[in-house]
């Protein structure tokens, strides 16, 4: 964000979007590290919403539940039920190209 906010600013249009978890919005028994840090990029993506001039948007994003590796060390074999990646990135994309600066704070999830 330090790096791409100035430009932005300047030309006053831009969006950032942060990943975060549903567990960022959430807690689960023996996922505190991981829920801290995910609530850490709420947190920072919705304080720099607020900061933000008129037309920019800064934006939390659950991806949802997603097939990974890490899924699989905490569901473990439930985890094989879960969106697999290839099939997430045909829902994420267009979500993400219809994102508009009035977006700005609110913490989506991508559906």
């Amino acid at each position: 964000m330090r790096h791409f906010l100035p430009a932005m600013i300047s030309r006053k249009s831009g969006i950032i979007v942060n990943f975060s978890s549903g567990w960022g919005r959430s807690s689960s028994p023996q996922m505190g590290p991981y829920c801290a840090s995910k609530w850490a990029i709420e947190g920072l993506t919705r304080t720099l919403a607020q900061e933000l001039p008129s037309g920019m948007a800064a934006i939390p994003l659950n991806p949802g539940v997603i097939h990974t590796e890490m899924l699989n060390i905490c569901f473990g074999e439930a985890a094989k039920s879960c969106t697999p990646v290839h099939s997430w990135v045909k829902k994420a994309v267009p979500f993400l190209l219809k994102l508009k600066s009035s977006d700005n704070g609110m913490p989506l999830t991508v559906s």
